[in-house]
């Protein structure tokens, strides 16, 4: 049956994947309901289209941290890709380059950043954990940098992970076939079997929960790559990650795994990009099904969007071509609401094309 959306590779992946692997892909924290709202949030933006603009030539390019990628749609971090699919993120690497887009590799890979870069040419981000023994963080950090990352994407919301109760209920674990492998030389790439969910006991002993402002200072003094705040959802926080030198935001509820009844992150942007004032780039991560959804993402203030769960359920599904068409359906998709909205290029997508549940009625009705 042919796919014809990003939503239904998730039930393709239902039937293929074992159920604590499905399980881990898919849910979210406690009672889920940020996980629901990340998608219904963009459900309640709603478009002001503009008509009779001649959109015969339309350019998706953009520059993110000033390399040119062909759209603004990207790969964001995910784990353990391997227990999707058997080439893992060698396939979601070479997905990304074919399609000319940036690939976020997780620091809990099971495909280490040289295996990754040695699949070939492509820009590559690499998201950090850190653990409690910062020689393992300079070690790896220098490691990302010398297979030719070019960013860091340091994820900042999980001191400690959160409760995800199907992975309780399945005692998630590693398979025994498969190792984190950024970490095996240093015997921390494997996760033992726990009462709970093995990843949150490896989280507990491994991730440092002294982890504050000044580790991100101190990350800079360890790299000359950029560095990528992930999980803000507050202006508060974003003048501090400003002040902190970061080179660009992501806001993220880290796909409403970590903790509950956080807003959505398209609720959450328009906050953060008022806040950064222009200063740094913003991007978004969560919830991103439809080219719709990214368009929405851009005219609340996004510098570009970055894509989870759909590629680890499309790689599950087909492989290196199931990430391929996933790129290339929220592409099209993307183009086509640009196109009925009127916006050419990017930089035409304005405030003014959509309208939010926030915004004050435009005209006040006549009783």
């Amino acid at each position: 049956m042919e796919i014809t959306n990003v939503t239904e590779y998730e039930a393709i992946a239902k039937q293929k994947l074992p159920k604590m692997v499905f399980d881990y892909y898919a849910s979210g924290a406690e009672d889920q309901w940020t996980l629901q709202e990340n998608r219904n949030a963009f459900s309640r933006i709603l478009f002001r289209p503009r008509i009779l603009i001649d959109v015969s030539k339309i350019d998706l390019t953009t520059t993110v941290l000033g390399f040119k990628i062909s759209m603004p749609i990207m790969i964001a971090p995910t784990a353990m890709q391997k227990m999707a699919h058997p080439e893992g993120e060698y396939a979601t690497a070479r997905a990304a380059s074919a399609a000319g887009t940036i690939m976020t590799l997780s620091s809990w890979a099971t495909s280490s950043v040289e295996e990754v870069a040695s699949t070939g040419p492509g820009i590559r981000f690499f998201q950090l954990y850190v653990y409690k023994d910062r020689n393992v963080v300079a070690q790896l950090v220098r490691r990302a940098e010398k297979a030719g990352f070019k960013a860091i994407a340091l994820t900042v919301d999980t001191p400690r992970l959160g409760r995800r109760e199907a992975d309780i209920k399945n005692r998630f674990t590693l398979p025994p076939f498969l190792t984190l492998k950024n970490f095996e030389g240093l015997d921390l790439g494997k996760m033992d079997e726990a009462s709970d969910s093995g990843l949150a006991s490896y989280v507990a002993g491994q991730i440092d929960r002294t982890l504050s402002w000044k580790d991100v200072q101190w990350l800079q003094t360890i790299t000359k790559l950029p560095i990528l705040v992930k999980g803000v959802l507050t202006a508060e926080d974003t003048r501090l990650a400003v002040q902190a030198g970061a080179a660009g935001i992501i806001v993220s509820n880290h796909g409403a795994r970590q903790l509950d009844y956080v807003p959505a992150t398209i609720t959450a942007l328009e906050e953060v990009v008022k806040a950064a004032q222009g200063r740094v780039p913003v991007f978004l991560d969560g919830g991103v099904r439809r080219g719709t959804d990214v368009f929405k993402a851009l005219a609340l203030g996004a510098s570009g969007i970055f894509i989870g769960r759909p590629v680890v359920f499309s790689l599950a599904a087909e492989g290196q071509s199931g990430v391929t068409k996933v790129l290339q359906m929220l592409r099209d998709e993307f183009e086509l609401t640009m196109a009925l909205s009127g916006c050419r290029s990017l930089k035409e997508i304005t405030r003014d094309h959509i309208v939010t549940d926030w915004d004050l009625p435009r005209v006040s009705p006549r009783l």
